[in-house]
């Protein structure tokens, strides 16, 4: 079961999903746990549910539908590409029409949060107010991008901090130490690619790319000031460093220019001694995708900037759950029965989930479940850092009507795959992150 990938084109561009997408409007239109009109107008199906999912949350769906048999439910596969617009295309329509918002959402890309919970479509519920209890379960650092306006307006499937993933039989039969520095990361990234062409250090091709170098870095990007006003600014030192390493590292050809999800990816995975990466790029990635033998692959704590005290590190998916606004009666109760299930009920987040569950209560079994296997180089040091990983993410990062990666992934990786130099590919985007942000609605400040 894939966790945190929701957005992928493996997944988000097979053939189902597109005639799923195609029909998904009639579906939960027609649906009668689905239909509404308006925040004001709230609406009673009398208990049956629509939810949609992406194709790697079906069996979570799936697993609550046998778990409760008694609760009519229509489960509807979704598009699970980040940064797409079709979910987001078909809540429009319904927002307009007033009626025809699933009950149960697992948000394609975690950015959608910014366009549900707008005063346009006020589609997520106030989770504080409807499930204090789930909220209560979990480490606020992890539910703090769900934390809009004062309340918690969706619920968090999977913890998905950075780790710093190497390969511990290369580094053991070639005498490299292990990097706790991003600086030390991006010289040794640049002395492997010299030392041994063809291995690579990263990846910039996936739109989880800026997360992973620049909400790591601090780098402002995705920086709330208010409703209606962000905080971007690409020359800022934190945002340079990022792009200090990223240049040392292109110019060296240490990184590659696919995505960790594209097809050639299975080639190059391989081929990764090192990388920053989050905690689902174990089992999912490695073992499940790459197909890299048990006792190659470790993960150590995240690595550290010059001059910081603490590591810094970013975070990549840990998708969202919302819940609609628009119902009441026996469909709100039994969606909130549908929320408490895939968040924290065992059956899918701990038998199920690849992913480190962000819910509290259920982290040590999944732990305990995943270390079986003993598929790491060492499997107690590296789950380890899984949970302590989550409070070296910084906080300032939020997701905004503009998506990141997108804007990465028709910037950057375009611009590294035609031979453009890192520079280059760093001020188109820039650029384009800049006008993104206007295109949005917000004004764009370079200072708080």
């Amino acid at each position: 079961m894939k966790t945190s990938r929701n957005r992928t084109k493996i997944f988000g561009k097979t053939a189902g999903v597109a005639l799923l997408a195609a029909v998904a409007l009639a579906l939960s239109a027609c649906s009668g746990g689905s239909g509404g009109t308006g925040a004001g107008t709230q609406t009673d199906s009398g208990g049956k549910i629509t939810v949609w999912v992406d194709p790697p949350r079906v069996p979570a769906a799936d697993a609550f539908k046998k778990a409760h048999p008694e609760i009519p439910i229509n489960i509807v596969q979704i598009d699970g590409t980040v940064g797409g617009k079709t979910v987001q295309q078909q809540f429009a329509q319904f927002d307009s029409a007033k009626k025809g918002w699933p009950d149960a959402i697992f948000f394609p890309s975690n950015d959608d949060i910014a366009w549900a919970t707008s005063a346009k479509s006020n589609y997520a519920a106030d989770m504080s107010k409807e499930t204090p209890d789930l909220v209560k379960g979990y480490d606020p650092a992890v539910l703090s991008m769900c934390k809009i306006g004062g309340v918690y307006r969706c619920l968090r499937n999977d913890a998905a901090p950075d780790l710093f993933w190497y390969n511990a039989t290369f580094f053991r039969d070639n005498g490299y130490t292990v990097p706790t520095t991003w600086e030390e990361y991006a010289t040794l990234g640049a002395q492997i690619a010299k030392d041994h062409p063809g291995f690579v250090s990263g990846f910039t091709g996936d739109a989880y790319a800026p997360d992973r170098y620049l909400w790591a870095a601090g780098c402002p990007t995705n920086d709330t000031v208010s409703a209606t006003k962000v905080h971007i600014d690409l020359s800022d030192p934190k945002c340079q460093r990022a792009k200090s390493i990223l240049t040392t590292l292109s110019d060296a050809k240490a990184l590659s220019s696919v995505g960790i999800f594209d097809a050639d990816a299975a080639t190059v995975g391989p081929k990764m001694v090192m990388s920053p990466g989050a905690v689902w790029w174990g089992d999912y990635l490695f073992n499940q995708t790459w197909k890299i033998p048990a006792g190659t692959m470790q993960a150590t704590a995240p690595l550290t900037w010059k001059g910081d005290s603490k590591p810094s590190t970013g975070n990549e998916g840990g998708g969202l759950w919302g819940m609609s606004s628009h119902i009441t009666g026996k469909q709100l109760a039994n969606a909130k029965i549908f929320m408490k299930f895939v968040v924290s009920d065992p059956a899918w987040q701990v038998e199920l989930s690849t992913g480190l569950p962000a819910f509290k209560a259920v982290q040590a079994d999944w732990i305990a479940k995943q270390s079986a296997s003993n598929y790491y180089a060492d499997t107690a040091k590296t789950f380890a850092t899984f949970q302590s990983a989550i409070s070296d993410v910084p906080g300032d990062h939020f997701y905004q009507l503009y998506n990141t990666g997108s804007v990465w992934t028709e910037t950057v990786a375009p611009a590294l795959v035609s031979g453009k130099s890192f520079d280059d590919a760093w001020t188109a985007f820039g650029t384009d992150l800049n006008n993104q942000a206007k295109s949005q609605g917000y004004t764009v400040v370079k200072s708080k």
